[in-house]
């Protein structure tokens, strides 16, 4: 047997692959391609993600993200909208791209590779309703989310870790908000999304010190203490600054 620790790249692809030139031009184009969301959602101080149970093979009956195969003359920016759209009714999402997934047995019904999303919605907009070929569809809080099929629990952890990354940099986390809220429901949303606790008067210091959110002269009504003022996020401001090289930091 050939050690191969001494090897290159190139000499271990000289040993172990077949040259593209001798495979059958048509098998290039008989891959699959899916996307796979994580649909985040934020509901009494609980960050929670959205699932579905399948209702189809492979996997039938067993937890999932909402995904699906790409139509072949589909953008895959309207697959991973339609798709979510399709499994749970809900539509008008923010969404971006995560990683790409391309194992090659990450599928059992042959080469399938797939694009993550993620998306943040405000839980009590949506009702989430199952639909397609998904038996029902369920908001789990993150720290309690069973085991997921295919290679969703990889997915699901990577979008957990971006979504933390990037929402230390820019004012993502507004989107789980209602439109008017109170800080302490800003600071609350932020310790859940970053599993980290905040000083109280420090947390609204440094929010406050950005000139991103509007002050709605207004209080809470119907709570069972001392109401708060609410405020609402500037997004005119937010895109302004932004221009100018503003960086959001928390």
């Amino acid at each position: 047997m050939l050690n191969d620790e001494n090897l290159d790249l190139s000499e271990k692809r000289a040993q172990f692959a077949v040259p593209y030139y001798e495979i059958s031009y048509e098998k290039f184009f008989q891959f699959g391609l899916s996307v796979d969301c994580v649909v985040f959602g934020y509901h009494e101080n609980k960050l929670k993600v959205l699932l579905i149970r399948r209702g189809a093979a492979p996997f039938k009956g067993e937890w999932a993200l909402p995904g699906d195969l790409v139509y072949p003359n589909e953008n895959i920016d309207v697959a991973a909208r339609r798709i979510v759209q399709d499994l749970t009714g809900i539509s008008k999402l923010y969404m971006e791209q995560t990683k790409v997934y391309g194992q090659v047995d990450r599928h059992p019904a042959g080469r399938v590779i797939t694009t993550g999303y993620y998306s943040l919605i405000d839980i009590d907009k949506h009702d989430p309703q199952a639909s397609a070929w998904a038996d029902g569809v369920y908001w789990m809080d993150l720290d309690d989310c069973p085991s997921l099929a295919f290679d969703h629990d990889e997915i699901l952890k990577d979008a957990v870790q971006i979504l933390r990354d990037k929402v230390r940099h820019r004012p993502i986390g507004f989107e789980l908000l209602p439109k008017k809220f109170a800080l302490a429901q800003l600071q609350e949303l932020y310790e859940a999304l970053l599993n980290a606790d905040y000083d109280k008067a420090n947390f609204r210091k440094r929010i406050l010190s950005k000139g991103l959110l509007i002050d709605l002269k207004e209080y809470q009504t119907g709570v069972s203490h001392r109401p708060a003022r609410l405020y609402s996020f500037d997004e005119d401001r937010y895109n302004v600054l932004k221009e100018k090289g503003f960086s959001f930091e928390l």
